[in-house]
């Protein structure tokens, strides 16, 4: 038996699926960094998805299963890759 970390396996797709502009479901999540009535920020296993909107919150966060669930106006989503940790010093050490 797998251990549970909290964290969906690395197997799980990242999908989106928005619904008339104020829900969105959004799979492959690792984590919500932030949220707040404006924008969301959300991990999934390859990048952070960036979202800008109004009356945003999430209504459910399911970690194990790798799902968010957000409500609110959607206006934008844009990703960003992940940034990787010591970036910064690699750079300047190069």
């Amino acid at each position: 038996m797998e251990k549970q970390t909290g964290r969906p396996a690395e197997t799980v797709p990242h999908n989106l699926i928005l619904e008339a502009r104020s829900r969105l479901t959004v799979t492959g999540v690792r984590r919500v960094i932030r949220c707040d009535p404006d924008s969301a920020v959300i991990e999934t296993a390859d990048c952070v998805l960036n979202l800008s909107g109004a009356q945003l919150s999430v209504t459910a966060l399911d970690l194990e299963r790798g799902e968010a669930k957000l409500s609110g106006r959607v206006d934008a989503l844009e990703y960003t890759e992940a940034k990787t940790p010591g970036g910064l010093l690699r750079r300047l050490i190069r």
